[in-house]
């Protein structure tokens, strides 16, 4: 039986992100987004609501909740209504773990869950993006080759978020014609980590270009040892937590232009009770929900362990328009002040911008 009421623990973890996102990440988002810098406080205060560590067992330093794609969604959207350069940021360590978690050995699990369970943050990551035209992760450039004891890994990839800082990586390359992820420690011989890199959006989460150039990783660092990963659904939960993003930003932007317009008088009346405003607005609202339920089934299918390619695909496409159109529109409704930065829309129409090039840089 299907059901759109969230349990008492998901709404209680909803209600706590929303306080969060509007208490810290909504003062902060625009002076974030003008310096490029994330205040290191604001990241260790929602690290201490435990939203990736919560899934991880307890032997491995957790607190050992189950792992839930519609609850990661929930705080996804929750995350990117405050701003999403700062909820990638936060969740960027679940890029490493919850892979790790569903499909690592015992001894990748023992070894580097603990790592994303301390008290203080530590960034973490994953590297998928590949700098070329028309880039497909299912046909990826970057290859592992089995060589005694070691693979070596060969390549470039872009939109690695918080590459210089992670002392681990996730890096996922092909092998044999399947994609698979390798373990990479920071210091590996042949990992170079590049210049940050200059974004449209998202301009407060530092990414950056990352080369392997003979980069040899022991072979027990293959994701999920000798029988490897399912990479196929590793794509479907970012592509569902992407979606789950999109949809905290094309709300944010949907409901400070629908204030707007209710409040902004021209010709003795608010622009809201205007035809054209209001269509808008009304399929604004539409679009939304529509890529929620889509998200939310989606994830559903995750969490019962049901193949969910075409349900998470689709909505990743819808999702990549829907923020785009919402985002724009929102701009539109401002007119002249949509384009100055005293508002925000223009933020998140260059945040929303970017999400058909984001794979892999988020997961639930």
């Amino acid at each position: 039986m299907i059901s759109f009421s969230p349990t008492e623990e998901q709404q209680m973890i909803m209600t706590m992100v929303k306080q969060f996102a509007s208490d810290e990440m909504r003062k902060i988002y625009r002076e974030c987004d003008e310096s490029g810098e994330i205040p290191d406080s604001v990241v260790d205060t929602a690290w201490k609501m435990g939203l990736v560590s919560s899934s991880i067992p307890e032997d491995c330093g957790g607190f050992g909740g189950e792992r839930s794609s519609i609850t990661g969604s929930l705080i996804g959207e929750e995350l990117a209504w405050g701003d999403l350069s700062i909820a990638m940021h936060i969740l960027c360590p679940a890029l490493l773990a919850y892979p790790i978690l569903e499909m690592g050995t015992e001894t990748q699990r023992k070894r580097y869950l603990p790592f994303v369970c301390d008290e203080k943050y530590k960034p973490a990551t994953a590297a998928l993006i590949e700098p070329r035209f028309g880039f497909d992760p299912c046909s990826l450039s970057t290859t592992a080759r089995p060589d005694g004891n070691e693979y070596i890994l060969n390549g470039e990839k872009c939109f690695v978020p918080l590459a210089a800082e992670a002392d681990v990586l996730l890096v996922y390359a092909e092998e044999d014609g399947s994609g698979q992820g390798f373990i990479v420690e920071k210091g590996t011989n042949g990992l170079l980590v590049g210049e940050r890199e200059k974004n449209m959006g998202i301009k407060a989460l530092a990414t950056y270009e990352l080369r392997l150039k003979d980069c040899r990783v022991p072979k027990e660092n293959r994701l999920g040892g000798q029988g490897g990963c399912d990479f196929g659904r590793i794509m479907n939960c970012s592509r569902v937590a992407l979606s789950a993003m999109a949809t905290g930003v094309a709300k944010a932007a949907f409901e400070y232009s629908r204030d707007y317009a209710k409040e902004r008088v021209a010709f003795g009346e608010p622009i809201a009770s205007r035809q054209a405003i209001a269509f808008m607005l009304a399929e604004m609202a539409i679009e939304i929900d529509a890529t929620r339920l889509m998200t939310w089934e989606a994830a559903w299918k995750l969490d019962r362990k049901e193949e969910a390619t075409k349900e998470a695909s689709l909505v990743k496409a819808y999702a990549d328009d829907m923020v785009l159109m919402v985002t724009d529109r929102a701009v539109q409704i401002l007119g002249g002040h949509g384009y100055v930065r005293e508002h925000p829309v223009e933020l998140w129409l260059r945040n929303g911008r970017g999400f058909v090039a984001f794979d892999g840089m988020a997961i639930v």
